[in-house]
């Protein structure tokens, strides 16, 4: 299909629908570094930087995506909810396909929208699509499905074609695999900047990988490795977590990339979607279950028939792709955590009601004493190099 992109970031939803054969025509992202990204990346694809000074789609627009802004919607962020100064953005959506009535349309956010204010967000959403009379189906899908990084995103697809979106969404799953791991054996992400009421525990992945500060100041995890070792990751290898190619953001300023590929959206969920969307399969109806009349959010997964609306029972899983080992899967060295960090962590960590793996906070307490020790090391070596300067020096004198 033809698609037109609003909130397109850096292109990670496109790129994954282009692996899956269609065109992106247009693009519509205003902040400057994603949109160096989509220079780059997509050169022949013209983008507009104001989604509210767009006037209308392209004329031949055959699938509309936008990943809006979730800001507003995340339990993380402000939770302004819909209305919100960047999430109600999603607005300019219903406009635009006012002036053009756009076959298919593809959404994409965070799961806290489910439930922010009782599921608000969710309602107008729906509305505003049954309203328009498009049928919709959404679920909750699990990047960890695809990549050994934990991530769930809703993707919403609406439809007022032939195209039934239940057979887009709900016809893949599978139960998601129980992993042995090992503390030795495997890698396991975290938080290092959590440790009082979380951690983000992820055994052989990394939690989710968030977007940081758009002032430039980056939020990576950390990853014990089975030597002992905590680091955190190479922004390369952060990239390659969503699914892109190394340096796929090596065009926008290196203080901002943690947050243009946090912010982005996991490139192989999206191609299983492009690919579903071109080959729909048969939605099994035995999966409805009744809406919840009464309830403070709205089910993982859900449908429209274009008259009643059903909760669907599936899971995050639509597949389970093999892959290597978390720790093999790294590609470049990452930064060592260090002493301060791992000591801030370890002291919350060891203050809180947590309960952790056996053998992790030994683990920490263990690169702690190993991060002590080289950074004595480098201040003794740093400060010999600065006595022998000085005595040359004064012997020239």
């Amino acid at each position: 299909m033809k698609t037109a992109a609003l909130f397109a970031g850096i292109g990670g939803l496109e790129l994954g629908l282009h692996q899956a054969g269609h065109q992106t025509m247009m693009t519509c992202e205003i902040w400057e570094p994603a949109v160096e990204v989509l220079a780059h990346r997509f050169p022949l694809v013209t983008n507009n930087l104001d989604v509210t000074a767009l006037k209308s789609l392209p004329a031949r627009t055959e699938l509309l995506t936008a990943g809006f802004p979730c800001q507003d919607l995340s339990q993380a962020g402000m939770t302004a909810g819909i209305d919100g100064r960047r999430s109600g953005l999603v607005g300019h959506v219903f406009r635009l396909l006012d002036r053009r009535r756009v076959p298919v349309v593809v959404l994409e956010n965070v799961p806290f929208m489910l439930q922010l204010d009782k599921g608000a967000a969710m309602d107008l959403l729906t509305k505003a699509f049954e309203e328009r009379g498009y049928r919709w189906a959404y679920r909750t899908v699990n990047s960890l499905a695809f990549l050994p990084q934990r991530r769930e995103r809703v993707f919403f697809v609406a439809s007022c074609s032939d195209l039934d979106p239940s057979n887009v969404l709900f016809v893949d799953d599978v139960s998601h695999p129980v992993r042995k791991t090992a503390l030795n054996t495997r890698a396991h992400g975290f938080y290092w900047t959590e440790g009082t009421r979380g951690l983000g525990w992820a055994p052989d992945a990394i939690p989710t990988l968030k977007n940081g500060s758009t002032v430039g100041i980056p939020s990576p995890p950390a990853i014990l490795l089975p030597n002992g070792r905590i680091i955190k990751p190479d922004i390369r290898d952060a990239e390659r977590l969503q699914g892109f190619e190394a340096n796929w953001t090596v065009a926008a300023p290196e203080r901002l990339r943690w947050s243009l590929v946090g912010n982005a959206v996991s490139v192989p969920v999206a191609a299983w979607l492009g690919k579903r969307l071109n080959r729909p399969g048969h939605y099994d109806v035995g999966r409805d279950r009744p809406w919840p009349l009464k309830c403070g959010s709205f089910p993982r997964a859900a449908r429209h028939d274009g008259v009643s609306r059903y909760a669907v029972e599936v899971g995050a899983f639509p597949l389970w792709r093999k892959r290597e080992p978390l720790h093999q899967f790294l590609r470049y060295d990452g930064t060592p955590l260090s002493a301060r960090a791992t000591a801030g962590f370890l002291s919350r960590a060891e203050a809180s009601t947590l309960r952790f793996a056996e053998g992790f906070l030994d683990a920490v307490r263990a690169h702690l004493e190993l991060m002590c020790r080289e950074e004595t090391s480098v201040r003794a070596a740093t400060s010999g190099r600065r006595r022998a300067k000085a005595a040359i020096l004064i012997a020239a004198e």
